[in-house]
């Protein structure tokens, strides 16, 4: 193993890794977009991917099987923050958008996708008038996601009450219209049911018959991938979980084997597995 490799703290997650380094043609590697790739900012518009992370990405995707980015955004917006299109090593990149239903790949650079479902539209009328019966809370906004909508918190004068305040109401309104409401880092996402980040991850290692799995995110959407990373394990299919390290979510550092410092600790490791993988 490469001394620059951080160790994983669990005896799977050292398997993990050991699976990876001995036959990456046959892993995986999947990674969430923002927290993960990219740093949480204000303004999610504005979020872009760490300065090292394409490089880092174009010299380990050409030793694996194949580099997955699985997201809430849609494929194409977290193709175009990421900097992803038309960069050499990156010809197989995947970026699963909208927690699955959206598919880009390089070959094609085309972006595929089903049909929107009926309740996002509904939700997108009526969620202004909805937050302004729901109380006074400035600073807090909607973020028009294409198959999902969110309301941030992270601007309100009280980011975690609002947060708290509007968890219950929002996840009625979901439900009346037959969505789902996934809470994360002081964002409420109102989207539809049947599709999750470990429904994707685990359809698309089965679609490539990986042999061994990475899997790195930081927030509560991540926890799906991470069970589904744990299923299997079950399977016999060796993984590594990773967190991106955040305050505000435990969750994930309690079950993660390896957690590092955030985006630019997850460029640090994707250089490390990339000169390990070299070597090897």
């Amino acid at each position: 193993m490469v001394s620059s490799l951080p160790h994983p703290t669990t005896s799977a997650g050292r398997d993990g890794l050991a699976a990876l380094l001995a036959r990456p043609a046959h892993a995986v590697v999947a990674l969430d977009f923002d927290g993960t790739l990219a740093e949480i900012v204000p303004d999610p518009e504005r979020a872009r991917a760490h300065p090292g992370a394409v490089a880092a990405l174009a010299a380990l995707a050409p030793r694996v099987a194949s580099v997955a980015v699985v997201t809430g955004r849609p494929a194409g917006v977290a193709v175009r923050h990421g900097g992803f299109a038309g960069v050499p090593g990156l010809e197989h990149l995947v970026v699963l958008g909208h927690y699955g239903a959206e598919r880009w790949d390089a070959v094609t650079g085309t972006v595929h996708a089903p049909a929107p479902h009926p309740g996002v539209a509904s939700v997108r009328a009526e969620l202004p008038g909805f937050l302004d019966r729901a109380g006074a809370w400035p600073g807090v906004w909607i973020e028009e996601k294409g198959r999902a909508v969110a309301v941030h918190t992270r601007r309100a004068l009280d980011p975690e009450n609002a947060f708290e305040a509007l968890k219950g109401p929002l996840g009625d309104l979901a439900t009346h219209h037959g969505l789902v409401l996934e809470p994360g880092r002081m964002v409420l996402e109102l989207r539809p049911p049947g599709m999750d980040k470990g429904v994707a991850l685990l359809e698309y290692v089965r679609e490539t018959g990986a042999e061994s799995v990475l899997y790195a995110g930081d927030d509560l959407g991540d926890l799906p991938a991470f069970a589904a990373v744990e299923k299997l394990r079950s399977d016999g299919v060796p993984g590594l979980l990773v967190c991106s390290g955040s305050t505000e979510v435990t969750e994930l550092t309690d079950r993660a084997d390896l957690a590092v410092e955030g985006p630019r600790g997850v460029v640090t490791l994707l250089a490390s597995l990339a000169e390990a993988m070299g070597k090897a």
